[in-house]
């Protein structure tokens, strides 16, 4: 089934596909005169007043009688040990996650097909399960901390929210595999410099062995990072051929 994404058509959400009944909407607007100042000023003071209002973003919830132990352990050490179940917390939600946006691409293959240099089935399905097995190793290691890897955390509603706008655009009917392409790479770069950021967290708090598995599953999502910008990359050079039709251009 055949979409490019760069398809020329009627596009009428530019200004200049009307002259004449845009000049005279500019006419009526220089005629009226701005209603403020035209600055942020105003908003800026009613966001510094809910910021002054509301509490906490979230909390992280008090470890088990297991958890109590390697807290005050890292606690002694000088860590902090509810930032690091704060951040296995946000990583166990985003994992999730990119199991369902990779199950959302796979529905898209299905459908647009896909292109010469671009994600195969196989492929798209070791990501997902590399994902899936991600999301179980964070939920282990909260486990083995003594934590409740069911809680949302503050620093994974965080990332819930910032996130809601790829799982979205992936399910999107108007969507093709190549613009699905988009958000997983978006979701991509997250993960990897959030997996370097737990890293970096674990050593801190020494704890060299749990380092050493996010160390492999950084290595994991690397390749990811480097298959997602390929296929972008080939589809787009495809589409982007001028005065011929691309054989296996993408959908």
């Amino acid at each position: 089934m055949e979409r490019k994404a760069s398809e020329m058509g009627m596009n009428r959400t530019g200004i200049k596909t009307s002259p004449v009944e845009s000049a005279k909407e500019i006419e009526g607007a220089e005629k009226r005169g701005a209603t403020s100042i035209g600055d942020a000023t105003a908003i800026a003071r009613v966001r510094q007043e809910f910021a002054r209002e509301v509490g906490n973003f979230g909390s992280v919830p008090p470890p088990t009688a297991k958890g109590m132990v390697k807290a005050a352990v890292d606690l002694l050490k000088g860590g902090r040990a509810t930032v690091f179940i704060d951040k296995l917390g946000q990583r166990a939600g985003f994992e999730r996650t990119g199991v369902r946006l990779y199950e959302a691409a796979l529905s898209k293959l299905d459908v647009f097909g896909t292109w010469e240099g671009g994600p195969s089935r196989v492929e798209l399905e070791k990501i997902r399960l590399d994902e899936l097995a991600h999301f179980a190793l964070v939920v282990r290691t909260i486990e083995q901390l003594g934590g409740d890897a069911t809680a949302l955390t503050p620093a994974a509603e965080l990332q819930a929210n910032m996130s809601e706008g790829v799982p979205r655009m992936l399910v999107d009917p108007h969507v093709n595999l190549l613009q699905s392409l988009e958000g997983l790479l978006t979701a991509e770069l997250v993960d990897n410099a959030s997996w370097e950021l737990l890293i970096e967290l674990a050593e801190q708090l020494g704890h060299t062995e749990i380092a050493e598995q996010f160390q492999r599953a950084l290595d994991v999502e690397q390749e990811h990072l480097a298959l997602v910008r390929s296929w972008i990359s080939t589809g787009t050079m495809l589409e982007a051929r001028v005065g011929e039709e691309a054989a296996g251009a993408p959908a």
